[in-house]
């Protein structure tokens, strides 16, 4: 049932949930360009990558218990506890004095993030009727485009002229402003599941697996241990606790996740789309950076130029499903979007290191059209395919299914990376070209690759050296584009087998 708010009311309620996915996604990403001056201040270089990854691990687990917990308790005062705590996070991140303190206010930040991202879309679609979900689930996704855009200029801009806590300290105002929306103007009606108990050891065992499974992924990306004892230790306790939740699920009266979802085409279909086409797009944000600078030998302002139409395309394309998806349908739409998908990537395998900018930018920005159009629809399709009083659980699960998608996905690219660029650059060193790169450096590259990637390195090195080090960061790369283009086919397959609707005229 759609509340009966007034337009104004309504309008301010749309802003406060179109405000928090503003702070979640950029928070992703603004504090990229303020890691340097962090470290140089902090120290803790060991624990780079841990800030990035805390807020992401932590927002992963916490979408789909923010979602299960929207179906049984208040929305509103879940959404206004998933505001503060991020703002609370945000605080204190601000205020950190070494690096381990930031990792794991980072990852407080993420928990919010994640009932941020959940309560959002949730909030929309209670204010909202069915055939309006579309249009502001695709202004939901623009924002997070423009956020993705900003991001890395906002924080570049913050460190130049102000200092690094004021990256956190952005968010407090535009959260506060949030939280009033919210407690002022949004008013439940969503009728929820009296009587029911939390499913506590559901949450711990889905935790625990998802945690151990991400950290795995993220392991095997960074440092291409295959078979590494740890790796495999992770993978064990991922399969443990995944088969804890199934059983523990078959029992519970409230169940985290309801079996019987599953056996649901328009619960599991929608989602497996949303993942594999995550798994494709995050695989190619990740490692088409290391192409442009890598293999075409671009400086890091021209990166951030020819990445721009990926992300506005997503945006775009987003906003567009969101306007045509009542008359086209859920499944069309889909369809519509992971074929352009799978179009567009099929054209990065044509990419060499003399690719131009202008070729790379009008190849890529179909690929985030497609996303936008994959990214709404499946939602929309989800949400419809279930009962109202689970629209937390269907929301949530789709936002979880990409962010899924997108962690296994550049973590597996990664190790395909690794293992491309280490084989290439090991037949290098092998060929009579070794003798054109300085011993010192040689003895470097195996580990270092990303030094080769500086201009004096750069300069450094013979035309032939270079040549070759640029074509073996290219077949790297070129694994992943394979592998993206075999993930969108698969898709393509889930969105010809979902199920139809009839479409609202």
């Amino acid at each position: 049932m759609t509340i009966a708010l007034t337009k104004n009311s309504r309008v301010l309620v749309l802003t406060a949930a179109l405000l928090a996915v503003f702070l979640g996604a950029l928070d992703a990403l603004i504090i990229g360009a303020a890691m340097p001056t962090i470290i140089a201040d902090l120290g803790g270089l060991e624990l780079y990558s841990w800030v990035f990854s805390a807020y992401m691990l932590a927002r992963t687990i916490a979408l789909p218990l923010f979602g299960k917990l929207a179906d049984l308790y208040s929305s509103k005062k879940l959404f206004v506890f998933a505001v503060a705590t991020f703002l609370i996070g945000s605080l204190l991140a601000g205020m950190a004095d070494s690096m381990t303190q930031l990792v794991f206010l980072r990852g407080l930040q993420g928990i919010g993030a994640g009932g941020n991202f959940a309560l959002a879309y949730i909030v929309v679609s209670e204010v909202s009727s069915p055939e309006e979900r579309g249009r502001l689930m695709g202004l939901i996704s623009f924002v997070w485009g423009v956020s993705s855009v900003l991001g890395p200029i906002l924080g570049g801009v913050i460190v130049t002229y102000l200092t690094w806590p004021w990256v956190f300290y952005l968010n407090l105002p535009i959260g506060a402003l949030a939280v009033f929306f919210i407690l002022r103007y949004f008013q439940e009606s969503r009728q929820k599941k009296a009587g029911a108990s939390v499913d506590y050891l559901g949450g711990f065992a889905l935790t625990t697996s998802i945690l151990a499974l991400l950290i795995a992924f993220l392991l095997l990306g960074e440092a291409n241990l295959w078979y590494s004892p740890g790796l495999i230790a992770l993978v064990v306790l991922s399969a443990s606790a995944a088969g804890l939740f199934w059983y523990v699920e078959t029992k519970a009266s409230e169940p985290i996740l309801p079996l019987h979802f599953l056996r649901t085409p328009g619960f599991t279909l929608p989602n497996g789309t949303a993942f594999f086409s995550s798994f494709a797009i995050f695989s190619l944000l990740a490692f088409l950076p290391l192409f442009i600078q890598g293999t075409l030998g671009r400086t890091a302002a021209e990166l951030g130029l020819v990445m721009v139409p990926l992300s506005l395309g997503w945006s775009a394309g987003a906003l567009l499903c969101g306007l045509v998806v009542n008359r086209l349908g859920e499944k069309v739409s889909a369809l519509v979007g992971a074929s352009l998908m799978f179009v567009s990537i099929t054209l990065t395998l044509t990419f060499n290191s003399h690719t131009s900018l202008f070729y790379f930018s009008t190849v890529v920005c179909p690929i985030g059209i497609g996303m936008g159009f994959v990214s709404v629809s499946t939602l929309l399709k989800v949400q419809n395919s279930m009962q109202e009083t689970d629209l937390g659980v269907a929301t949530s699960s789709q936002q979880f299914a990409r962010t899924l998608g997108g962690t296994i996905g550049i973590g597996f690219s990664g190790a395909l990376v690794s293992h491309y660029i280490d084989k290439s650059i090991s037949n290098l060193l092998n060929s009579p070209l070794r003798s054109e790169i300085p011993p010192d450096m040689a003895a470097q590259l195996p580990q270092n690759l990303q030094e080769f990637l500086r201009p004096e390195i750069v300069e450094s090195l013979s035309k032939n050296a270079l040549t070759a080090v640029r074509a073996s960061i290219g077949e790297g790369v070129q694994a992943v584009f394979w592998t993206a283009l075999i993930v969108s086919f698969l898709s393509i397959i889930m969105c010809t087998m979902m199920p139809g609707r009839k479409v609202v005229r």
